[in-house]
Formats: C-alpha cells, structure tokens, sequence
C-alpha cells in the first residue's frame, strides 16, 4: 500500500475506499504482497528446520472451554525454546492455540486478531463464533502453499458462543478444513497421547477448575511420551499455558494458578507415575 508522498496529511486512498469488512480482503486488494501466503520462498532442498510449536488442548464444561498449551518449541532434535507461548486471546471470546511452524502460526494469530478487530469496528458488532471459525479456516488455507513445503500451522480455536451459551472447539487441517470437536481436542505433535489422557478423564459436568486440572494433566501424559511436549519445569517455573472462555470473557490463569495445578498433578504422578486411572466399567 503506497504511502502519501505529498505530505498532505490525508490518509492514502485505498483507507478511505468503502469495501470488505474483512482485513484480509483489504490486503489483498491493495498490498497482497504482505500476506504471509503470497510470499515467495528461495528454491531449498530437504526439509526446512524451524522451530515448531507442539502441543495443544482443549476441553468444554458447562458454561465455558479452557484452552491450552505446553511451553517446548522443537528445531529437529533441539529445543528451540523452553518457554514459548501457544495461547493467544483472538478476541473477547475466543482463544487460538497454535502448533506448527512458531513464526508463521504467531503471525497467523496476529493477523486473525486484526481481521476479527477490522469487522468489529466496520460492522459495529462481534462476528459470530461460527464466522470466526470459518475465517481461521480462509487463512489456514492461504497458507497452503508454505504448508507443501514444510512450514505448516495447525491451530486449535475455542471460544464461547455467546448465542448457544456454551463453549465450543474447532479443528483444523493443513488445507483450512475444519471440524467442531465435541467436549475435547487436542493438536500437535504430542496431541494422540493428550487427546487418549481426555478421553479417560472427560466429563460432560465437569466444573471450570476440574477443566482445567484434566488438560493440564493431558498435557503431562503428551510430555511423558512425545519429546517435543515440554512437562512443568518446575525448577525454572515454567508452566503450560492455560485459558479459560466464558461468558465473563477470555481469561488467562495466573503463573501462581497454574502452578498450584501443576505442582498437585506432579506431587500426585509420584505416587503413580501413569496418572489417574478410569473405571473399567
């Protein structure tokens, strides 16, 4: 988008030019150059080593969802980072996790939070829950052409819907599809040991703080199988990352909250090393 070089003071045209309530839109009709899709990558052979965000989960209760993630962020066999963090607010309501290529999945956030602010000021009301899901899915989707070569990103949504009173998940696929997960979900390289921990510790009653315990315990049983999944580090404080989305609105879990969590779940692994165990029947 060019600049006003007459140094009138006005903004450029295209800022004053009605169109799409949509962000994205807008840039690609003006400077589609600055979508991450459309930007040309060198010739490169192999596999490109990026750090890559791991794992994430979600689980709903009634009245709400809690959404989130470990701290690891992978290069190959190295860790990257010990400390990243995988949760974003999208707006009010809604929460993304990402998992994928770190840097393009941060700047996918970026852009899905503008893109839901761009609406709200255009149409002077909140996209629904559903229209949120669906433009997370467009984005994904630009992306498809970096996903072929290696930097995929695969988030996982959540949000209350404001209308159905209630939380609700989605997931993705590398090509944009999406599909609304029931009660639990889980992405990311350690997400089939998290979303196997949800399955056996899911309930349809659970209260906000049993939520939150469940993920932060599927969180642990991915960290204890899959070595990209960062457990607790509860020598240097660092903790996963949780959420919770309600009618209140987004809400993050203090350090101090999410320790407590972490440190009970810890303290109880000593006693038994595989977790908390379901009925048989």
């Amino acid at each position: 988008m060019e600049a006003n070089t007459h140094n009138t003071g006005r903004l450029p045209a295209a800022f004053l030019t009605p169109g799409s309530s949509s962000f994205m839109d807008f840039l690609s009709e003006h400077s589609p150059e600055l979508l991450p899709g459309n930007r040309p990558l060198p010739p490169v052979q192999g596999a490109i080593e990026a750090p890559h965000g791991t794992t994430i989960v979600a689980a709903t209760f009634p009245g709400g969802v809690v959404l989130a993630g470990d701290r690891r962020a992978t290069m190959g066999n190295v860790i990257a980072q010990r400390d990243i963090e995988k949760v974003f607010p999208a707006d009010e309501y809604s929460a993304v996790g990402i998992a994928g290529t770190a840097g393009l999945a941060v700047e996918m956030v970026k852009l899905f939070q503008l893109e839901l602010e761009h609406y709200e000021k255009v149409e002077g009301a909140q996209l629904s829950l559903e229209g949120k899901a669906n433009r997370l899915s467009t984005m994904i989707r630009s992306n498809l052409g970096m996903a072929m070569q290696g930097l995929a990103v695969v988030p996982l949504f959540a949000g209350y819907d404001l209308d159905r009173e209630k939380g609700r998940i989605f997931s993705y696929d590398v090509t944009g599809g999406r599909s609304e997960e029931k009660g639990y979900a889980a992405t990311g390289s350690g997400s089939v040991f998290a979303r196997s921990a949800l399955k056996k510790l899911f309930r349809d009653d659970f209260s906000e703080g049993e939520a939150t315990t469940a993920v932060v315990q599927a969180l642990y049983d991915a960290a204890d199988d899959d070595s990209a999944t960062g457990g607790p580090d509860m020598g240097r404080r660092i903790y996963p990352i949780v959420t919770v989305i309600n009618d209140e609105g987004f809400k993050k879990l203090t350090e101090d909250e999410v320790s407590e969590i972490a440190r009970a779940v810890h303290e109880r692994r000593m006693e038994q090393p595989d977790g908390p165990r379901a009925a048989l029947l």
